[in-house]
């Protein structure tokens, strides 16, 4: 008699869009390659319900009609884990012990897990403490190590873009300078592709820090040209120079004490002093993660999702779904867990960004 194989999905850390494809794309395949002999069950707002055994008995009908959805049909949350060390609540308590009671109640295989970095880093914790893992690379920020994308940084990218676009006629009526904030804490690989698709004119990274009087420089040029407007793409996470000296105690008293809640704002008023034209913010925010995917993210999403499912099928477990050169592949966990992927400076992007005279900042 066939051993029934037992599957649990997780969704965990900030949504994005194509985590119903994936999840859509993990179940259909288990059920096409083993049909009668899986178990498929729905963890409820991430390592939550694997903590609390807060779970749903998922069957075929529960994969249909959830492709082009944004969000994910399951919740997420986020949990507080200290890296490298443990998971834990908000007492500071190790979850691990509840998650790996809930694992051996349902007489669990695998965990296909569906998170950004953190949750990469995380789930290593989870297949140390002896569970078997497999993980899929969602996130908006495109800043997991191993993989080439990740799905929901295309459809990112082409909100963030539409944004932008729709900034420039305001900006261009009213003669003033845009910062439109969008999400990068530490990589700027969404920053860069929607400032690049939507003719940003200055974009900021955190990887490359900001000297405001290149900006005024650039501002300025672009005044005594005829165009009285500039567009700047900034990252949630771009820094000046100045600031990027400052320890870790420094930096925190510093946004402790500011007078503006975020770099954008801080940078829009320190412009306006300097050029004297009005400048303005837009945060489109969470805007960026919501709505359905798009094609492209559809596509990666159902590929990675089909990958991990044929992994469970052939039991290697510890691996991260991933793409490379085009090609479906996976990674070892330890490495995915292993590093940020930060945007490399000497990005072939960051290259065409300069050649085309759009200010970096730098």
């Amino acid at each position: 008699m066939k051993k029934m194989t037992r599957v649990a999905l997780v969704t965990s850390g900030g949504d994005c869009q194509g985590l119903n494809a994936a999840i859509r794309g993990v179940g259909k395949a288990l059920f096409e390659k083993l049909g009668e002999h899986v178990e498929i069950y729905g963890m409820y707002d991430g390592y939550r319900g694997l903590i609390d055994c807060d779970y749903k008995f998922m069957g075929p009908k529960d994969f249909s009609g959830i492709l082009t959805e944004g969000g994910t049909i399951l919740g997420t949350s986020r949990q507080d884990y200290i890296p490298g060390k443990d998971i834990v609540d908000e007492e500071g308590n190790s979850v691990i012990p509840k998650m790996k009671t809930t694992y051996n109640r349902l007489n669990l295989d695998c965990l296909i897990i569906m998170g950004g970095n953190g949750t990469q880093k995380s789930a290593k914790l989870i297949a140390d403490a002896g569970m078997n893992v497999i993980t899929l690379p969602k996130t908006i920020d495109n800043d997991i190590w191993g993989t080439d994308t990740t799905f929901g940084f295309q459809s990112a990218i082409d909100i963030a873009t539409n944004v932008v676009d729709y900034i420039h006629s305001t900006a261009s009526s009213h003669s003033r300078i845009f910062v439109v904030e969008l999400m990068g804490r530490d990589a700027g690989w969404l920053t860069l592709y929607a400032g690049i698709a939507s003719g940003a004119d200055i974009i900021l990274i955190p990887e490359i820090p900001y000297d405001v009087n290149k900006l005024v420089e650039l501002i300025q040029k672009r005044y005594d040209s005829g165009r009285t407007f500039t567009i700047i793409a900034c990252a949630e996470g771009a820094v000046a120079k100045e600031d990027e000296k400052l320890d870790e105690e420094a930096s925190r008293k510093k946004r402790e004490n500011a007078n503006h809640p975020t770099v954008s704002y801080a940078l829009a008023a320190e412009l306006e002093e300097l050029t004297g034209q009005e400048a303005r913010v837009a945060v489109p925010g969470h805007y960026q993660r919501g709505g359905p995917p798009c094609p492209y993210d559809r596509v990666l999403a159902t590929q990675f999702g089909a990958a991990a499912a044929e992994l469970v099928v052939n039991k290697q477990y510890g691996r991260m779904v991933a793409i490379q050169d085009g090609e479906i592949t996976s990674i070892t966990l330890d490495e995915a867990a292993s590093q940020t992927k930060f945007m490399p400076i000497d990005h072939p992007m960051i290259k065409v960004a300069r050649d085309i005279g759009i200010c970096l900042g730098d």
